[in-house]
């Protein structure tokens, strides 16, 4: 496949288009949504909780899945028929929401799960493509420009959606709920048209046809094993991923868990709402700075910056208790999410064998879904247990300081001398 501007380019704007299931879904309305409409009949603290657990879920599918699908698809050279299926699975459930109503928490749980499973599953093959579409010295700079183009797509379609949602009139809705229900078709429909520059212009690498004894699932759990085993040899990779593993789960935490926190505690809709829009503004820049940050003082010194500024961010939002402080944490975030989230990957990226590609980002899949299983499950567990969800935000301190203490660990630079050593 050619590594040209116009590849990489497609590419990036998948990220584009599905960021909007991660600010809509995940981060800003859908929660709202949840907690307001859908679980309107129980209490909101046990909304919170419930909340967290269908996260949990959602992403533990994804952890035992990553692994088969990175291997299959690495195996059969369909990466893209893969990334298609779970698009729109994910699309699907997107447009599903909006028929959904008031007392609906388990059938909106159970689409919003759905929907993750389709978001992350396609991701494990998204990212795959990564390191077919850049050269290693450009690969910081194209992971950066895919996860900004995400602010960008992603912005756009929730600034369209906060405006629906504020004044639901101008668009001829009946009311706030009736634009909830319309931003999540919306959703779907945009995560579809930006994805078409990736399905016509991105193909799986040629490789020799392999005969096969074995269907592909048995293929897939038998190289389980065989990856495990593989990894294990590469011992800065290996611990890079325990540490990723940790610091993650509470990135991935406040993202999906901030927005229902927030109502839980008072915070208007409309200021949760705006916030996070802002969060993805801020973003933008933010993750160019840290793509050329990283060309000054290397990736993981850029990438320990970000994780020191999330520590601070758990720690202030268990004090947080007005609407300030929520766009004051949220401008926070969109600070450092970006620029964290693409310099894991590209260093990774860095630190894999060129022939194990699509197996090893499958692995990336367990480390990046099965990592934030925990973060949700603890934080509404121990909201749930002390009937203070502050306590549960507190919880996520432990992960960021151990993410912390195993990165400065890693050695990059041996690790990226023994994948090509391996190659």
């Amino acid at each position: 496949m050619k590594k040209d501007k116009k590849t990489q380019f497609s590419w990036a704007m998948y990220d584009f288009g599905n960021s909007a299931f991660a600010t809509t879904m995940l981060a800003a309305i859908l929660p709202i949504f949840y907690s307001s409409v859908a679980a309107n009949n129980i209490d909101s603290g046990l909304a919170t909780s419930y909340w967290g657990y269908a996260n949990s879920i959602a992403v533990l599918i994804v952890a035992i899945l990553a692994p088969v699908l990175g291997a299959i698809a690495d195996f059969s050279a369909a990466k893209k028929k893969f990334l298609r299926f779970f698009a729109f699975m994910g699309m699907v459930a997107s447009i599903s929401l909006a028929f959904t109503g008031q007392g609906d928490y388990i059938f909106v749980a159970i689409l919003f799960i759905i929907g993750s499973i389709g978001f992350s599953g396609a991701n494990v093959f998204y990212d795959a493509f990564l390191p077919e579409v850049a050269d290693e010295k450009d690969i910081d700079k194209v992971s950066t420009r895919g996860f900004a183009l995400g602010y960008v797509g992603g912005g756009i379609l929730l600034l369209v959606n906060v405006a629906m949602i504020l004044k639901p009139g101008w668009f001829g809705l009946a009311d706030q709920v009736m634009a909830m229900k319309v931003s999540f078709a919306m959703v779907g429909l945009w995560w579809l048209i930006f994805s078409i520059p990736l399905f016509k212009n991105i193909h799986d690498e040629k490789k020799e046809p392999v005969k096969r004894d074995k269907s592909y699932m048995r293929i897939g759990f038998s190289r389980i094993g065989t990856t495990f085993r593989e990894i294990s040899r590469f011992k800065q990779l290996l611990l890079f991923l325990f540490a990723f593993w940790l610091f993650n789960d509470g990135i991935s935490t406040i993202i999906r868990m901030a927005t229902i926190y927030g109502t839980e505690i008072g915070i208007g809709q409309n200021d949760l709402i705006v916030a996070l829009l802002i969060t993805q503004f801020v973003g933008i820049p933010s993750t160019f700075f840290f793509g050329w940050l990283a060309g000054k003082i290397t990736a993981k010194r850029a990438l320990m910056i970000t994780l020191f500024i999330y520590l601070g961010i758990v720690i202030i939002g268990y004090f947080m208790n007005s609407a300030l402080h929520f766009y004051l944490l949220a401008t926070a975030v969109g600070f450092v999410q970006g620029g964290a989230q693409a310099l894991s990957r590209s260093i990774y990226g860095r630190m894999i064998p060129e022939n194990k590609k699509g197996e090893f980002f499958g692995f990336y899949g367990i480390s990046s879904k099965f990592s934030a299983v925990f973060g949700p499950f603890v934080f509404g567990f121990v909201g749930q247990i002390t009937g203070n969800s502050r306590f549960g935000i507190l919880s996520l301190i432990v992960f960021f300081i151990a993410g912390i203490i195993l990165l400065s660990l890693v050695n990059v630079q041996k690790g990226v001398e023994a994948a090509k050593k391996a190659a």
